[in-house]
């Protein structure tokens, strides 16, 4: 008898455990926080998961994604996800979609497939896509607000964005979704002030926040949570 989950159903409850095994989750981005909570929902007992990201593993990465060693340098993200995922539950269905999303290409993801849609990615238009096509769909979304810059993971916190503070990014993307018409919308960030760093281009021609574990890490643990919780009770 395979008994892997079975402190998680002592915990949860077997007919808890069962409905998590059917659901189906598509995260977009597997980096400091996606990896963490791709982790996080395998280990909880879902078995379907989609993964989207184009990115491979940097050396820079190290410091804080959980599938960032110095084996996986150059490699593909999803796929070192997947094959992460496949060794702690032989049964995850883990499908890999090497692409960046984007709004230009939002149409090649069928989000009526999902019963939960996790936006962990770093680009403002994206995130505002992501965010508008679920609540079109009706289909639960939370979304990763800022974890750069910022060390204290004890002052992350789930929250509607309207009522987030000392994040540019929810700033922003409030402004755009409130000139959509989309309310409602479940996020998680720091209440922390970032620390001020000076912060040198990435191999993409941007500027990368500084970073560390802590706050990723906790982000990703806690969206994760925050998805089970909204499973189970749906």
């Amino acid at each position: 008898m395979d008994k892997r989950f079975s402190r998680l159903e002592a915990l949860i409850g077997k007919d808890n455990l069962d409905k998590i095994k059917t659901k189906k989750v598509i995260v977009f981005g597997v980096g400091g926080v996606g990896g963490f909570v791709v982790e996080s929902l395998v280990r909880s007992g879902l078995e379907d998961i989609t993964i989207v990201d184009n990115d491979v593993v940097d050396v820079t990465n190290i410091n804080r994604q959980i599938i960032a060693t110095s084996d996986s340098i150059g490699k593909s993200k999803v796929e070192i996800m997947k094959e992460r995922a496949n060794s702690i539950n032989f049964a995850a269905r883990i499908t890999p979609i090497q692409k960046f999303y984007l709004p230009e290409n939002e149409k090649e993801f069928d989000f009526s497939k999902y019963d939960y849609v996790v936006d962990c990615v770093d680009t403002v238009s994206a995130k505002i896509s992501i965010i508008c096509r679920a609540k079109e769909l009706s289909i639960p979304v939370i979304s990763a607000l800022g974890a750069g810059n910022k060390l204290d993971p004890t002052k992350l916190m789930v929250s509607d964005i309207s009522k987030t503070e000392y994040d540019p990014l929810a700033k922003v993307i409030r402004k755009e979704l409130r000139s959509r018409g989309i309310k409602g919308v479940k996020v998680v960030y720091s209440s922390e002030s970032p620390v001020s760093v000076v912060v040198e281009e990435n191999s993409h021609g941007r500027h990368s926040p500084a970073s560390a574990i802590f706050v990723p890490a906790s982000m990703g643990i806690l969206i994760a949570k925050t998805v089970i919780d909204d499973l189970m009770s749906s």
